[in-house]
């Protein structure tokens, strides 16, 4: 039997529309007066909207973009932390038919570029200060022909901008416009044109661009449909098992897509309320988690171990909590009785918008332990020969290719003969296999897996088990070049504060759950510093590989 395994019908799956626009008045229909989301800002009284309010917004937004010329397709950037602007823009551009262009907010200057030459954004919404940046100033250097409001920007370095608006301080001289004015005094199209373009969006229509996390290259444009965005936001909900109840924190940017789908999308399909913070904050976040009765808090891993650190988590009452996994040091928190079972066995990229494969919550664990689910319905997975292209054998290891409904429509800038296969197949760069019972087992990326002595070890396996080992506060596993052997395992660690690992305690520890073969020959121990991210939190494995790789050599 090949390795080919198939979802459900997608026709099976429970979902509501498939456009952004009417996905957002579904849910604002079904829950008017309910709390939609709340914002605590640094200054000023707290923001709470209700679903029709954030209705009301979105509808004003699209007009204002209709009256300064976005139409089908038209890229618009948003590029703002979490806050109610960011929901309500993006969804008044999808409102008015325009292409979300979802821009991160941790770009340098120079991958703010990047990112608005390659999106093609012709209009702009940013926020102007983000922690000590400056965007307008950052902006303004960027295009100095910005030079006052409502008037068309003539830009030879951006040549598709035109317009830039400006969420919080006013900025000098009138340069851009103020958001403000754009919802209140500046032209707007008529509420019935909103009306007339939602019914020519279609599902398969432009919808979000979102940037990959830029770990080996600059980020590419991954351009995605709007019934990739809905089935996500729809899906997710089902996936986490939320109750209409749900009050969900973060403070994750919704420009990745994977918090915008199981953050915003969830909260919204399931009719509760989004906690919004621009910056995570320990304190601030055990705090407002506190006061607003938070039920599903969504954080990266690195900062569930600094909520645990932080001097607040033995001071606040986080008793309405109801969605924490078991790995989540929040569980241990006194206060905290819950039994969820987090979906944490599942595969997925920016190019599927996340998920393709997944155990729902409440899966038999005897099922979803050790791999990573069976397909998400509609799509379609196989493993490949990584040389000839070849489909493998259920068992065989290769590389994951996926197709589907959530799958990208394309990379913006590149041909579709260099991003899918003859069969209309995207090959993910990752390496796994597919067992007998039809599950998907991913094993990391295919240049990530080290190849020692004959045999192929996944650093995802041994990292899952060295961040269970006592002291160990960051880990990540790489392969370093060996004489003999190929590769070696090699173990790169950050201790916890005050922690006393040496090298045989961790080995040993790992020796007690893995192969033999598998078991770090080295472990290095590194500080915070050393270890690069991208903004998505992920390890940077090239430069860690290149340091691990120096390390040793210099020690020989």
């Amino acid at each position: 039997m090949d390795s080919t395994i198939r979802g459900i019908p997608l026709a099976e799956e429970p979902l509501g529309a498939l456009t952004l626009g009417k996905l957002l008045r579904e849910v604002c229909t079904g829950n008017e007066s309910k709390e939609a989301l709340v914002y605590h800002p640094a200054s000023g009284p707290v923001v709470r909207r209700t679903y029709a309010e954030v209705w009301d917004e979105a509808v004003l937004v699209a007009r204002a973009l209709l009256a300064r010329g976005v139409t089908k397709n038209t890229r618009v950037g948003l590029l703002a932390t979490n806050r109610p602007e960011w929901v309500t823009a993006a969804f008044g551009i999808a409102l008015s038919g325009g292409t979300c262009v979802a821009m991160s907010t941790f770009s340098t200057e120079a991958e703010l570029e990047h990112q608005l030459r390659v999106g093609d954004v012709s209009l702009l919404i940013f926020e102007r200060n983000v922690l000590k940046r400056d965007f307008a100033r950052e902006l303004s250097s960027l295009c100095p022909e910005a030079e006052k409001a409502n008037a068309d920007i003539a830009s030879a370095r951006l040549p598709f901008l035109r317009r830039m608006v400006c969420i919080g301080d006013a900025t000098p001289d009138g340069a851009f416009e103020a958001w403000s004015d754009f919802l209140t005094n500046g032209p707007h199209a008529p509420a019935p044109l909103v009306e007339a373009i939602a019914q020519e969006i279609g599902p398969t229509d432009h919808a979000m661009v979102f940037f990959s996390s830029g770990s080996t290259a600059k980020p590419k444009a991954v351009l995605h449909a709007h019934r990739a965005a809905a089935i996500q936001c729809w899906r997710w909900r089902r996936i986490f098992a939320l109750d209409p109840d749900v009050r969900t924190w973060t403070a994750n940017g919704f420009f990745w897509s994977g918090n915008f789908t199981m953050a915003l999308g969830a909260t919204f399909t399931a009719g509760g309320c989004l906690v919004l913070q621009s910056h995570f904050a320990p304190g601030a976040s055990l705090r407002l988690m506190q006061a607003e009765k938070v039920t599903l808090p969504l954080a990266w891993p690195h900062q569930w171990a600094r909520l645990s650190e932080d001097p607040a988590f033995g001071e606040v009452d986080l008793g309405a909590l109801r969605y924490v996994g078991e790995t989540s040091p929040l569980r241990s928190h006194p206060t905290v009785h819950c039994d969820w079972q987090e979906p944490m066995s599942a595969y997925g990229n920016t190019e599927t918008l996340t998920l393709s494969a997944a155990h729902a919550s409440g899966t038999d664990p005897a099922i979803a332990t050790g791999n990573h689910g069976f397909p998400l319905p509609g799509n379609t997975l196989r493993i490949l020969d990584t040389a000839t292209g070849e489909v493998q054998g259920r068992g065989q290891q290769g590389e994951i290719a996926v197709k589907g409904p959530t799958l990208m429509q394309a990379y913006l800038r590149v041909p579709p003969e260099l991003t899918f296969d003859d069969e209309g197949y995207f090959r993910t760069g990752d390496g796994g296999f597919v067992d007998d019972q039809g599950r998907l087992h991913w094993q990391g990326r295919l240049n990530d897996i080290i190849k020692t002595g004959g045999a192929n070890v996944s650093p995802l396996e041994v990292d899952a088990v060295l961040a269970k080992c006592p002291g160990v506060k960051v880990a990540a596993t790489v392969g370093v070049p060996h004489e003999t052997l190929g590769e070696i395992v090699v173990a790169c660690l950050v201790p916890d504060a005050g922690a006393a690992l040496t090298e045989e305690q961790v080995r040993a520890f790992v020796a007690e759950s893995l192969s033999k073969y598998k078991v770090p020959r080295r472990v290095l121990m590194f500080e915070d510093a050393d270890i690069e991210l991208t903004g998505s939190n992920k390890v940077k494995v090239a430069p860690l590989r290149e340091l691990a790789t120096r390390r040793l050599t210099e020690g020989d």
